[in-house]
């Protein structure tokens, strides 16, 4: 029985490395045009996604990963405004406000939403990924009261830190598989 069960596992995993293998050769073999579409997805700078899809192709998940890193790391003030405007339109899913509790603190983000955009003149953005659905909140208000007291230039090295981990995270969901990596973080939060 053992040995069937390490049979299956091992069949499993070679289908998962097809799999991502298949997804990173679509975005290696995709035209220019819809490979840097579909890398906007991940980030919103234009300039970042034409430096990804100009050096495609990649071997592997990881060289891609070590490419979207680099590019967030040269992103200009003007580029990490795009992909703020960008990601102002993006939302990401709360547990529904169905306690006295819940509306208590999703109101307090609200507002926390409201000052801090106020305050740095963009939205708010945290990575998420590896984080349970009931953890987010909690983990939303405290970064957000925490951020809120940053000098303008340091928050804006936190946003774009914030940013190349949520980049970094859509990549692995658009060209990999979760499972290989399991420590990377992507998603975000307005």
């Amino acid at each position: 029985m053992r040995a069937s069960c390490v049979s299956e596992e091992s069949t499993l995993s070679r289908s998962r490395s097809r799999a991502a293998a298949s997804r990173l050769d679509r975005l290696n073999t995709a035209p220019a045009d819809a490979a840097e579409a579909a890398l906007l997805a991940c980030c919103g700078s234009r300039r970042w996604a034409r430096l990804i899809a100009a050096h495609r192709p990649y071997p592997d998940l990881e060289a891609l990963l070590a490419a979207g890193d680099e590019a967030s790391y040269d992103l200009t003030p003007a580029d990490l405004d795009e992909a703020l405007a960008d990601e102002s339109v993006v939302g990401h899913e709360l547990p529904p406000a169905d306690s006295l509790g819940s509306l208590a603190a999703h109101t307090a983000l609200q507002a926390a939403h409201d000052a801090y955009e106020r305050r740095f003149g963009h939205v708010f953005v945290i990575c998420l990924d590896g984080l349970r659905p009931d953890e987010r909140l909690d983990r939303l208000l405290t970064g957000i009261r925490d951020r809120l007291g940053n000098e303008r230039e340091r928050e804006r090295d936190n946003t774009a830190e914030e940013l190349r981990r949520i980049a970094r995270g859509r990549l692995v969901r658009l060209a990999g598989t979760r499972s290989r990596l399991p420590d990377v973080p992507g998603s975000r939060i307005a």
